[in-house]
């Protein structure tokens, strides 16, 4: 379905910035499959919202401060990394190039970012850690079979993943109104998955909801935390928490932090952009739990507003996949650099030397036209 990518030895030129992958991948991809990416949960209000909450944000310049000798070290789950950011789980990525989660694993690895492999990836987890660098997580679904929920785990311990993110927030996801419009129809075929048995179809008593009898029969639940917990000894991280008291009642049942994620709007249409729970969050769980935020990040400047606003650490999503698509994996570490360069402008203008400093930061409020408010 894809076009072929417009390059997978360079860097296209008139890429200056992040958000310039966004653009020649808006041009170059299928349109079918641009409309998927793009795209949210049914109309896109959320998916929209991430990103006009980001742009309404603004940040005062600080100058006269000193800066020199400033960096974007960051730590987090005992860890000490180079900066900030990090490679949000994307799914089926052999739609966006033929080496799918191989190029951006070895991305990762060559910009010493941690890369979250997806359950839903186009290559089994265990392809992707042969490529990865060791700062390496495992994004997991609750299967409907606890033994294949099991399984799973103890394949990503045994491939040396260090983490788990456990996304919690899209037990049901309504498709996007774009992508049906434009005919596009999702892989069926997931490699982590093929030698689990498929779910049985649900039997309803007359009058039951498909939806909320049958489809949500199998949501994962506080229960299945606790019980993950018990099988497993690498990290939780779990994935999909708006709300502060999910928040908070997630520390107090020993979860390593919280990603702050509205799934890039492909779960709940309506749910409010991730940087604009995360203050709430933040303030729930103390200062002393890893928050990282996920959801409409395409710039520096917006990963210096999630953590000026509460996140420890950004997670990044569609960026990736559009980098992908433009340029393999030249292009996810460059998209990953560029981001960076972003980042530090950022903090260089607005006199913060360490993401410390960032998390000091007070941001205002802009109206139309960017005015503040």
């Amino acid at each position: 379905m894809n076009q072929q990518p417009l390059s997978l030895h360079e860097i296209p030129t008139g890429v200056r910035c992040s958000a310039d992958y966004v653009r020649l991948a808006s041009e170059k991809m299928d349109p079918a499959l641009f409309a998927y990416v793009d795209g949210g949960s049914g109309p896109g209000r959320t998916a929209d919202e991430n990103l006009s909450a980001f742009a309404n944000l603004g940040i005062l310049p600080r100058p006269l401060r000193r800066v020199s000798g400033g960096h974007t070290r960051c730590t987090l789950g005992g860890r000490e990394r180079p900066h900030p950011i990090m490679l949000a789980p994307v799914g089926s990525q052999a739609l966006f190039h033929a080496d799918a989660e191989r190029a951006s694993a070895a991305a990762a690895k060559a910009t010493d970012t941690c890369f979250i492999a997806s359950t839903m990836a186009s290559l089994t987890l265990e392809e992707v850690a042969e490529v990865a660098g060791p700062d390496r997580w495992f994004q997991l679904y609750f299967q409907p079979d606890r033994q294949a929920t099991r399984d799973i785990v103890r394949r990503a311990e045994a491939a040396g993943y260090t983490g788990l993110v456990v996304t919690v927030d899209t037990p049901i996801q309504l498709p996007s109104h774009r992508a049906l419009a434009a005919g596009f129809v999702p892989p069926s075929d997931m490699a982590n998955l093929r030698d689990y048995p498929k779910p049985a179809a649900q039997d309803l008593e007359p009058g039951e909801s498909d939806i909320l009898s049958g489809m949500m029969r199998g949501a994962p639940t506080l229960g299945d935390i606790d019980w993950l917990a018990q099988e497993t000894t690498l990290p939780l991280w779990v994935k999909g928490i708006l709300h502060p008291e999910d928040a908070r009642e997630l520390v107090m049942r020993g979860v390593s932090g919280i990603v702050v994620s509205n799934h890039g709007g492909r779960a709940l249409d309506g749910a409010p952009a991730s940087i604009s729970a995360i203050a709430a969050v933040r303030a729930a769980v103390g200062e002393r739990v890893p928050l990282m935020l996920d959801s409409g990040i395409r710039s520096g400047t917006d990963v210096f507003k999630a953590i000026a606003g509460g996140a420890d650490a950004v997670l990044v999503g569609r960026l990736q996949a559009y980098a992908l698509y433009v340029a393999g994996a030249l292009g996810v570490a460059h998209m990953i650099k560029l981001l960076r360069q972003e980042l530090e402008a950022c903090m260089a203008l607005s006199g913060c030397a360490t993401l410390a400093e960032v998390r000091g930061t007070d941001l205002v409020a802009l109206g139309a036209g960017g005015r503040a408010l």
